[in-house]
C-alpha cells in the first residue's frame, strides 16, 4: 500500500504535496530542498538523495511556472528546418523529441521554406520566446553559414553542419557510410563496381564518391565508367545504367548515391535482362524505406540513422544549456542495412 501524502485527511480530496512537507519528511529545510530537488547548490549526495527519496514518496511535483521564474528556463527548444518535404527533418525531429521528451521539454518547429528571411524571422519568435535552445536542420548536409551572431542562447546544428568550427554541428559520417557499401560489396566478390550518384556540386555526391574511389583504390580498383554525376532521381538511374550499357563497361555491382537513383537502376537493369543480384549487386544510401523496400528486389541501402543523430543533438543541446557546450564538428556513424540486391 503506498503511502500517505501528509496533505491528505481522511474524508478529503488529497492535495498536491508541498516543498515544505518535503523538508519535514527528509528533515532539511525548505531552502536545502528546493536546492536538491532543482539540482542546485554544493549539497552532500546523500543529504539530496534523502530529498529526492521523500518528493517521490510524497508524489512531490514541482510548479513547473516556479520553476520557470527561480531558473529563468522555459523548458522550450525551437527547430528550424529548411527541409521543407520532411524527408530527413521529421525522422530527425522524433529522434530530438525523444531525448527533449524525457527532460520535459517542448518543441517547437519552424519550417524556414529555403527562405533567409523566413529563417530569421522564425529566429526572432524563437528568441522573444525565450527558448532555451535551438536546433537548426536541413535537407542538405554541407555547411551553411550561422543562423545568427552572438546568441544568447545555444544553438546545435543537426544533419547540416556550421561553417563556424566554434559552433556544434552533429552530421552523418557519410564517407563511413559510402566505404561501408563498397566494403560489402567487395566481400561479396564484385571487382568491378560502378558509381551513379547526384549533382557533382552537392556535398553529399561528392563526399559519398571520393569515399567509395578511395575504398576501391586500397583494393587496387577503380569505379567501373567513372564516377557517374547526376540527378537525385529514378530517370536519373535508369538514364545512367542504359549509358554503361551503351558505352560496353563491364560492372557486376552498382554502388548508388541515393535509393532514388539505386530504384531506376534497379528497373533499368531488369529492362536489359540483367539479373539483381546475380548479374549486377545493387547497393543504395538513405535507406528510405518508400524506395528500399519498394525495389525489386528490397535494396541493400546505408542508413544515416537519422532519429539516432536527433537523439544526439537533442542531447548535445541539453548539456550546453546547462553549462557544457561541445563546440566543433561531430560524425555521427551511419549502418549498412542489407537487403536481397546484394545477396
Amino acid at each position: 500500500m503506498p503511502p500517505r501524502k501528509l496533505s491528505e485527511t481522511p474524508g478529503t480530496v488529497a492535495k498536491p504535496a508541498t516543498i515544505s512537507e518535503v523538508a519535514l519528511l527528509a528533515g532539511v529545510s525548505v531552502g536545502t530542498a528546493s536546492k536538491a530537488l532543482n539540482g542546485r547548490g554544493s549539497l552532500r549526495a546523500e543529504t539530496r538523495q534523502r530529498v529526492l527519496s521523500a518528493a517521490e514518496q510524497l508524489g512531490f511535483q514541482p510548479n513547473r511556472a516556479a520553476v520557470t521564474l527561480n531558473s529563468g528556463r522555459t523548458y522550450t527548444v525551437g527547430m528550424i528546418t529548411t527541409d521543407t518535404i520532411g524527408r530527413f527533418s521529421i525522422p530527425l525531429m522524433m529522434g530530438a523529441e525523444d531525448a527533449l521528451g524525457a527532460g520535459e521539454m517542448s518543441v517547437f518547429l519552424c519550417d524556414a521554406r529555403d527562405d533567409p528571411i523566413r529563417e530569421q524571422y522564425y529566429l526572432r519568435t524563437l528568441l522573444s520566446r525565450r527558448v532555451d535552445g535551438i536546433i537548426v536542420t536541413g535537407r542538405r548536409t554541407q555547411a551553411r553559414p550561422p543562423i545568427g551572431a552572438d546568441l544568447p542562447i545555444p544553438v546545435v546544428y543537426a544533419f547540416i553542419s556550421s561553417t563556424d568550427p566554434h559552433d556544434c554541428s552533429v552530421v552523418p559520417d557519410e564517407a563511413g557510410g559510402a566505404r561501408n557499401a563498397v566494403e560489402h560489396l567487395l566481400a561479396t566478390g564484385r571487382r568491378r563496381i560502378a558509381h551513379i550518384t547526384g549533382p557533382e556540386r552537392h556535398h553529399s555526391a561528392t563526399v559519398r564518391a571520393v569515399a567509395a574511389a578511395e575504398r576501391l583504390a586500397e583494393a587496387d580498383l577503380e569505379p567501373a565508367g567513372g564516377p557517374m554525376f547526376g540527378e537525385w532521381s529514378e530517370a536519373w538511374g535508369r538514364q545512367a545504367v542504359r549509358m554503361l550499357l551503351g558505352a560496353d563497361t563491364a560492372f557486376d555491382a552498382i554502388f548508388c548515391g541515393s535509393d532514388q537513383i539505386a530504384r531506376g537502376a534497379a528497373d533499368a537493369l531488369q529492362a536489359a535482362g540483367r539479373r539483381v543480384p546475380g548479374d549486377v549487386a545493387l547497393v543504395g544510401f538513405d535507406n528510405w524505406d518508400v524506395m528500399a523496400l519498394g525495389c525489386q528486389p528490397p535494396l541493400t541501402s546505408v542508413d544515416m540513422e537519422l532519429e539516432a543523430l536527433g537523439r544526439t543533438a537533442a542531447g548535445m543541446l541539453l548539456a550546453a544549456i546547462n553549462g557544457e557546450p561541445a563546440p566543433g564538428r561531430h560524425l555521427r556513424p551511419c549502418r549498412l542495412v542489407i537487403r536481397e540486391s546484394t545477396t
